[in-house]
């Protein structure tokens, strides 16, 4: 018996590893190696994710979550022990934390349960933020994305640099990615306080702030096989105990909380007796006790808020002879392609940053308060640091809530997310009297124009004119545009994606002098 409970503790330290690795390398695959049907495959039985996008597309492609819910009533949460990233992760952190830390019998209090229903109650009046916030997989992503990869892009690019001095190129360099203050303090945040947690308490975060862990919990209560101690084989030695990482054996009255079970199989290995085992739960149902902490939640819970405040973008560099004056003020945020709405965009986003980290041209960042309080960190379109590039559509393709859409690059470039707005004031044309033309070189769809601009001095000068119709909002005039620190032209972004007209490309006029020798 012991080495088949050996192997089965094995079985899933293995299966945990797999899915750490297969997740991490989807967020940290700089070159693109990954196909995006395959990373929808990997992300299949993200709780969360899979149940945003199930609710809002009621789609079978979309029901990991009901796969998981399978596995729980079958077999208690082994979602948590094997599928979820974070909760390996905090499991490698106690590994590394030495096994000198004894664990024991914590009884259920009833702040998960406050966490789950607040975290209710603010989705049903349209804020997810506490969801994104304490969803274990977006955190797990927003940890890679903003901590991790960066650190990794850096690490790539000191070796193409070293490699570079002896002629070698098989290491290319890698874009440095734009990072948003908040996002990073809110990643580094939720990496110390899970790490801490998870080195001094195990997986007590899994257990009392994770509403994954506690609705899973509830679920697993009713499970087929839950973990049970034989009286007869138990002589008490507290080994199980000390393992248990989710502090659910209470050897004093011989029981296992099984809502706090994470089926990590740490108490069956370790029992020299065999007096841990599987047991059948369906054969007998026990009566329905109510659950007073419940009760109670209920009666004293409240919403705690913290306020975040965010940093303003600027730059003091200005290449034209005097600096801008009037500001972008723009109308709104631009939400990426496929997600169709902000208002849509906003209700599913869970902040994971997946797309984020796909993103080629790193134009996807995480916002502060552009989408309001409820949405910050939830990734909008940064067009001081890029513009999306006009062929791509990698980010709606990897999404795993479907918060962004799959769309078809024909159907991406007539997707209008926004639309220029040019600034005359600000442009170097006006305050410099010189052309330029950045905006419309750069303009996909040649919704930016220039036009003949009249001055005192009869230079032949040119300025920009913008064709709305035509323009999809990708931002490349507003990155393009030189002027500092306020841009002369600047997107503003579309509550409702609309539809651009299809621009009609003009034939070439070419004069040919017939007169030459060779007039071609």
């Amino acid at each position: 018996m012991g080495l088949k409970l050996g192997h089965l503790k094995a079985a899933r330290v293995a299966l945990s590893l797999v899915f750490f690795g297969l997740t991490a390398l989807v967020f940290l695959d700089l070159g693109a190696v990954i196909p995006p049907a395959f990373t929808g495959g990997i992300l299949y039985l993200q709780f969360v994710p899979s149940l945003l996008a199930f609710v809002h597309g009621a789609a079978l492609g979309a029901a990991g979550w009901l796969f998981v819910a399978a596995l729980t009533v079958l077999f208690g949460r082994v979602y948590c022990s094997t599928v979820c990233p974070l909760g390996t992760l905090q499991d490698a952190i106690g590994f590394a934390a030495g096994k000198r830390r004894r664990f024991h019998f914590r009884p259920g209090g009833t702040l998960r349960y406050a966490i789950v229903a607040v975290t209710a109650l603010l989705l049903i009046g349209g804020s997810g933020l506490l969801l994104n916030l304490l969803d274990p997989f977006s955190a797990f992503g927003r940890i890679l994305t903003d901590l991790v990869r960066p650190t990794v892009i850096v690490t790539n690019n000191i070796v193409a640099a070293a490699l570079e001095q002896f002629g070698h190129y098989a290491v290319f360099r890698k874009q440095w990615a734009v990072l948003t203050p908040l996002a990073v303090g809110v990643a580094a945040t939720t990496l110390v306080v899970v790490g801490w947690l998870a080195a001094r308490r195990g997986r007590l975060y899994c257990n009392t702030v994770c509403p994954v862990g506690t609705l899973l919990g509830l679920v697993s209560r009713v499970s087929w096989l839950r973990l049970g101690i034989n009286h007869d084989r138990c002589s008490k030695c507290r080994r199980c105990e000390r393992v248990c990482k989710a502090g659910c054996i209470d050897l004093e009255n011989m029981k296992v909380d099984t809502g706090r079970c994470v089926a990590c199989c740490n108490c069956l290995a370790a029992c020299p007796e065999g007096a841990v085992h599987f047991e059948n739960r369906w054969r007998r149902v026990p009566p329905v006790r109510a659950d007073q902490g419940r009760r109670d939640f209920f009666l004293h819970s409240g919403v705690s808020l913290l306020g975040l405040a965010g940093l303003v973008e600027t730059n003091a560099t200005v290449l034209q002879s005097k600096p801008t004056t009037i500001p972008e003020a723009v109308t709104g945020p631009v939400s990426p392609p496929g997600s169709v709405s902000i208002e849509r965009f906003t209700s599913i986003c869970t902040a994971c940053h997946l797309c984020v980290s796909v993103c080629p041209s790193r134009v996807l960042s995480p916002s502060v308060l552009e989408f309001g309080p409820s949405g910050m960190m939830q990734p909008r379109l940064n067009f001081h640091a890029s513009y999306c590039n006009y062929e791509c559509t990698l980010c709606t393709q990897v999404c795993p809530t479907g918060a962004i859409l799959p769309l078809a690059p024909e159907e991406k470039k007539r997707t209008q997310l926004g639309v220029a707005r040019f600034i005359k004031e600000n442009c170097i044309v006006l305050t410099d009297n010189t052309n330029c033309g950045a905006c419309s070189e750069h303009c996909p769809t040649k919704a930016v124009r220039m036009v003949p601009y009249p001055n005192l001095l009869n230079r032949p000068l040119v300025i920009p004119e913008v064709h709305a119709d035509y323009c999809v909002g990708c931002g490349a005039c507003e990155y393009a545009c030189p002027t500092k620190p306020f841009k002369a032209i600047c997107v503003d972004g579309n509550p409702v994606h609309a539809k651009s007209k299809k621009p009609e490309p003009k034939a070439l006029e070419i004069k040919i002098d017939a007169s030459e020798d060779f007039p071609f």
